[in-house]
């Protein structure tokens, strides 16, 4: 029996991915599908890619572009949701501070190098008129590290999804002084040369499985009510996430849309230079339109 490794954030996004684990429909052909949660975000799962931990990593798109730039040899298979991802900034549920505008040296709580929770901050800076090249930055894994070292002495911001912080800014452990949203489609689906070599069409097949019950859950009556279950979120708030968001249903992606993306990104300095489509896309596997 083989293993098809899969990993992606202990959060909503994933919850189409979640369903297709557990039906295992590989099964039969000796292909056992494997979910990991990794809760550090995508800088943490392309270092799982890079040293072939994982097959496939559901990440934000910013973060596999820039780590591609760098050498990851990884490829994006397609996208997962094609909606931004709106990103909460949030300081300690104690501090003084109650708005943006009040912050005078923008320190950044991040969960590794080159993170969503980091680039994120470049795109905060642009639209507040900070410089970004003063941005202090203090990494600490995940969430739980970021309660840890949060104090009300010293305003520093951590930037995540607003709906998987919101237990924490209702408990007032968080504070929630603004939102971000992405300028781009946030998540996609990004699989290792050895795993495109090695499991060959199944890696497509997966891909489009996932695609289908995205699309049979954007249509569902229960899929607010299983989400809040599986996730232990309030209904209310899945209901509003729910709106906003927008899985992907199929393989096709818009040039113009990612060209607009990937020099929105150069612009940021995210990345240094324009990165062409078919280096870091399996392009026969994609419908690429307009």
């Amino acid at each position: 029996m083989k293993t098809l490794r899969i990993t992606g954030v202990p959060e909503h996004f994933n919850f189409p991915w979640k369903k297709v684990v557990a039906a295992q429909p590989f099964e039969k052909d000796g292909i056992l599908l494997h979910w990991k949660d990794e809760s550090r975000g995508s800088g943490q799962m392309n270092k799982d890619l890079r040293e072939d931990k994982t097959d496939i990593a559901l990440v934000l798109t910013e973060s596999f572009l820039k780590d591609f730039e760098a050498g990851n040899p990884s490829k994006m298979i397609g996208f997962h949701v094609i909606s931004p991802l709106n990103w909460g900034i949030h300081i300690s549920g104690e501090s003084p501070v109650n708005s943006l505008s009040e912050i005078t040296a923008p320190t950044f709580l991040i969960s590794r190098e080159g993170s969503g929770s980091q680039l994120m901050s470049y795109v905060l800076a642009k639209r507040e008129g900070w410089e970004s090249d003063r941005l202090e930055f203090k990494v600490i894994n995940n969430l739980p590290g970021a309660l840890e070292v949060m104090t009300p002495e010293k305003p520093e911001m951590f930037l995540w999804e607003k709906y998987t912080t919101k237990p924490w800014v209702d408990s007032q452990e968080m504070k929630r002084i603004g939102e971000v949203p992405s300028p781009w489609p946030c998540f996609a689906i990004i699989a290792t040369e050895k795993a495109i070599e090695g499991f060959g069409e199944t890696l497509f097949t997966l891909r489009d499985l996932v695609y289908q019950e995205s699309a049979k859950l954007q249509t569902s009556p229960t899929a607010i009510e299983d989400i809040s279950k599986t996730y232990e979120l309030q209904k209310e708030d899945v209901k509003e996430w729910f709106a906003q968001t927008t899985w992907a249903v199929d393989n096709k992606i818009s040039k113009s849309q990612l060209v607009e993306s990937i020099n929105t990104m150069k612009e940021l300095g995210i990345i240094s230079r324009e990165l062409p489509m078919e280096s870091f896309l399996t392009s026969d596997t994609i419908s690429i339109a307009d």
